[in-house]
């Protein structure tokens, strides 16, 4: 793994495959590590034929963190929601989509087939709309089109990982709380152990501990607001995949997302959660490198 200079961060990426090969850049979510896309899933599309680039975004994994910079106080969180008081937050998300065509630029890429999952979906949009030179197709997972009128995300989950989030530095009982948040959110149909999720989960602990980087990533999320406008502007090829079982973005996002997407093709995989299973790399890895060719 290496580091790039962009926007002025430091960016930690790695690739996979023969830099000659198709590009594909894939951008990870909310208080994700890039290492969320697995080696077999990365291989999985060199296989088909790609040079496979992915890299943690800015204020999590081993890139810049934003230290000391605050977050919206929940008070500013309640005046946003009910009186639609813009936020002040210390990066937009349309910041971190600048951060991934930077990585591009970097790399002397000119284009690349992007391919976002969850909040990187978000930002894989954004990065459509506002950096179209540098995107050939764009591929939104689980992701949304942020309207305010969609489906929340399950009770049990919200209050999981929002509410009870441990406001300490304690690694071991992030740990915990990070395995559990996986178990809740994962694929009912596609089921891992509870050995692999903790296995996968200390490794990601181990490599890079910040619970901070979430909080003000899931800033940059609300002060975002509704993306429907901006997709509606968006004229590149786009796959919109979709778990039927997702219980942190329900189903109904990812159908508003390709409703607002002019041509976007819609895949709804059914019994997959919000997560990636190893169950389900062929079958997601094929949908994105047969759109890659359209």
């Amino acid at each position: 793994m290496a580091q790039l200079q962009v926007n002025g961060l430091q960016i930690e990426y790695d690739t996979f495959g023969e830099p000659g090969a198709d590009p594909i850049l894939l951008i990870m979510g909310l208080g994700t590590q890039m290492t969320a896309w697995s080696p077999d899933f990365c291989n999985a599309l060199v296989a088909h034929g790609h040079y496979v680039i992915r890299f943690d975004n800015r204020d999590i994994g081993l890139s810049t963190k934003f230290e000391g910079a605050k977050a919206p106080s929940k008070f500013r969180y309640v005046l946003n929601h009910f009186l639609h008081t813009p936020l002040r937050v210390p990066y937009s998300l349309e910041d971190m989509a600048s951060d991934a065509a930077g990585v591009l630029e970097a790399l002397d890429i000119e284009s690349a087939h992007v391919v976002g999952a969850s909040m990187g979906g978000m930002i894989a949009q954004l990065m459509t709309v506002n950096h179209p030179e540098r995107v050939n197709t764009l591929t939104s997972i689980m992701s949304s089109s942020g309207d305010p009128g969609l489906a929340p995300a399950r009770p049990d989950v919200v209050k999981h990982v929002f509410s009870s989030r441990p406001n300490t530095g304690d690694a071991n009982a992030m740990l915990k709380h990070l395995t559990k948040t996986a178990q809740l959110i994962s694929s009912p149909a596609y089921p891992r152990s509870d050995e692999d999720w903790h296995t996968l989960i200390t490794a990601a602990v181990q490599r890079s501990f910040y619970p901070m980087g979430f909080v003000r990533q899931m800033a940059a999320i609300v002060a975002d607001g509704s993306r429907v406008e901006r997709l509606r502007t968006i004229d590149k090829p786009t796959l919109v995949i979709h778990g039927s079982a997702d219980p942190l973005v329900p189903v109904e996002s990812g159908i508003d997302t390709a409703r607002h997407i002019r041509g976007a093709r819609l895949e709804i995989i059914e019994g997959m959660g919000h997560d990636i299973p190893p169950q389900l790399v062929d079958k997601l890895t094929s949908m994105i490198a047969a759109h890659a060719k359209t």
